[in-house]
């Protein structure tokens, strides 16, 4: 509960890892460098930025004007060739810039010559297709190489991506595509998924039929089945590359020019498209790959998140391609053909670095650590974990039967909206302690208050703000400057709200508690309740439904929706299972609710507000909050034992 005091900080971690020495000693990050950050945080970024390739190199760092800040303003470069161009004129061009697997085992290498080759013809493609600078283009891919490709072509002419989940549903193409009026949708017939074909061109077919600001669309070929080609808007993506160069002269950007959009779930049904620019983010996410990685030059490096996330974003693509990192990319689960892929794959490519999610650790667990044991995994040196807090048993496993107990873990905390890694373990110079993120990164500036906006002592819990502008931050919201400020700046004065619970511990060590606000993290997914809630709504035989997260070993969260039905209807299994596929349809499977109760009437106050703490409380099985304010408390009894009998999926 919050209170003027912050959160009670309930758990203790006792145990602690100092840096293994050997590694401490060869380490990007040495001593001194939070000292040099603290001391002047602006030339400490500054002296990163300059680490790129700049066509005009600036003279300003930081314009703060808040909550709008610009960095680098007076710059002008180029992600793409920041990623491909400067490595292959360094003499890298035979590099390997990605290893690739499919899910049905097909595999090859790709060079930083050869992507460099492919992403100019594509980018020539799309210019001859009318796409310009400033434009907006929507890609929605499976994890192949034309998705990268697809990237640093628009990247490279200067039109800015949105890259769209490939598990998400036709409406969820349609809200993204209308909202920043994108001119072109980048995607592939189908894609591979548990040896399933995912039919990724047809739901965009069905998104196109309402979205008028679409005037083609590109198709590459992954799986080869049939797929409706409409003449004169469709493209194929071999016919679209047919005949270009592979010179591309590239734009010249101002550094604060738009490089993508990234729609990430709010607290209403809308997405919020967040907004990042081309000098700041590079900045942001090379400097955190190199240290928060400490990469080196000969490192075999696996990000294993997909690139529709931020995630992906920044730490498959354009933090290792500046960083002229070799990595891998593969298109599957983790458990197909079975459960032993991901070590499969690690032991193939001598696999160094591995960042990935608390909900696969967990899942891996419960498989059982003979998958792990059949491969071997000494070349790994550095684990890595992202997207929500990872509870010490699974960071000790992960540490004790993939890093053979030796390699340093880095819990990292960072967020769509934040770009790069705010706070983690740099791994040659922190003691970890599982399941901690530990401190902030140097040149971030961070605190917890409680709710008066006072700074939380050690040993306190409370709401994580961050307290001065970063260069990868959010530009805001594309099209609502009022959200933007409302959302993030709104509640503590000129302190960013980052939306998630957070604790000290007496060392000074930070550990996560979740969100304080309604969107849920499942399997390291954002998901906003309101929009399944808006999804459960469209049902016809739903009148109202409230979504709340319920604690799951294996996603993190589950989802757990309480539905109030027409009329006189009770509901009923099959309903609820219908009721289930139908959110799944409409949002993507893994919004699919986990339990699912009928209610004749949900928890409400008198003033009408559904009262979604209570919820949490019955989904949790704990004993009820504060029940004065109810309307009619009757309900709240009702559902206890209406929760018993809710409708469940293992699924």
């Amino acid at each position: 509960m919050t209170t003027a005091q912050g959160i009670e900080a309930l758990s203790h971690e006792h145990r602690h890892f100092p840096p293994p020495p050997d590694f401490a000693a060869k380490a990007n990050a040495q001593p001194g460098i939070y000292e040099e950050a603290e001391a002047d945080y602006q030339a400490f970024w500054a002296s990163w930025a300059r680490k790129l390739e700049w066509m005009k190199p600036f003279t300003k760092t930081l314009e703060w004007n808040e909550p709008f800040a610009k960095w680098f303003s007076d710059g002008e470069l180029n992600a793409c060739v920041n990623a491909l161009d400067r490595h292959v004129r360094g003499g890298k061009g035979s590099r390997i810039a990605y290893y690739y697997e499919g899910e049905p085992g097909d595999r090859w290498t790709i060079t930083y010559q050869q992507l460099l080759d492919d992403v100019c013809r594509f980018a020539n493609g799309l210019r001859k297709l009318g796409v310009k600078k400033g434009d907006r283009v929507a890609i929605y891919m499976p994890m192949i190489p034309e998705l990268p490709v697809a990237m640093l072509a628009c990247a490279r002419i200067g039109a800015a991506h949105s890259v769209i989940f490939g598990g998400f549903s036709p409406d969820s193409i349609v809200d993204r595509v209308n909202d920043s009026q994108c001119v072109a949708l980048i995607t592939a017939d189908q894609g591979w998924r548990r040896g399933k074909k995912i039919a990724l061109k047809a739901n965009c077919d069905e998104a196109m039929k309402e979205t008028p600001s679409i005037k083609h669309c590109i198709v590459a070929k992954r799986v080869g089945d049939p797929v409706e080609m409409k003449e004169g808007r469709d493209v194929w993506w071999h016919d679209a590359i047919g005949g270009q160069s592979a010179q591309c002269e590239p734009e010249r950007m101002n550094a604060e020019d738009l490089l993508f959009l990234l729609y990430t779930s709010g607290t209403t049904a809308k997405p919020k498209g967040i907004k990042h620019t081309t000098g700041g983010y590079l900045t942001g996410v090379t400097s955190t790959h190199k240290l928060v990685f400490d990469l080196k030059d000969d490192d075999v490096y696996w990000c294993a998140a997909d690139i529709g996330w931020v995630t992906g974003h920044s730490y498959i693509v354009y933090g290792p391609l500046c960083n002229g990192a070799t990595s891998v990319i593969y298109e599957g689960t983790p458990d197909f053909p079975d459960k032993d892929r991901l070590w499969e794959i690690v032991e193939r490519y001598k696999v160094n670095i591995l960042y990935t999610a608390p909900t696969a650790i967990r899942t891996f667990m419960k498989w059982g650590v003979e998958y792990p044991q059949k491969h071997d995994l000494s070349s790994l040196r550095l684990l890595g974990s992202v997207g929500e807090p990872i509870n010490p048993e699974a960071w000790m496993w992960y540490r004790d039967h993939i890093g053979g107990g030796k390699c340093p873990v880095v819990d990292t905390w960072w967020q769509t909206e934040t770009g790069g890694i705010m706070i983690s373990p740099l791994p040659g110079l922190t003691t970890t302690l599982p399941g901690s993120a530990t401190h902030p990164l140097p040149g971030i500036g961070v605190d917890i208050v409680n709710d008066k906006n006072e700074s939380v002592p050690l040993g306190g819990g409370g709401y994580i703000v961050l307290t001065r502008p970063w260069p990868s931050m959010l530009r805001g919201i594309w099209g609502d400057d009022e959200r933007y400020k409302e959302t993030y700046w709104s509640k503590f004065p000129h302190k960013y709200l980052a939306g998630d619970g957070c604790r000290r511990d007496h060392e000074g060590n930070y550990w996560f508690m979740g969100r304080i606000d309604d969107v849920m993290n499942v399997s390291g997914h954002r998901i906003s309740t309101t929009e399944i809630e808006s999804a459960l709504v469209e049902h016809p035989r739903v009148a109202e439904a409230a979504v709340v997260g319920k604690v799951d070993d294996v996603t993190g969260q589950a989802i757990v929706a309480f539905v109030s039905l027409r009329g006189s209807d009770a509901g009923s299994h099959d309903l609820g299972d219908e009721l289930r596929k139908h959110v799944g349809e409409k949002l993507g499977k893994f919004t699919t609710p986990k339990y699912l109760t009928f209610t004749q009437e949900l928890p409400k106050t008198r003033s009408g507000k559904i009262m979604r703490r209570l919820l949490r409380d019955i989904a949790e099985g704990r004993m009820l909050g504060d029940t004065t304010t109810l309307a009619d408390s009757s309900v709240v009894a009702e559902l206890q034992e209406r929760a018993k009998t809710e409708v469940h999926t293992e699924e």
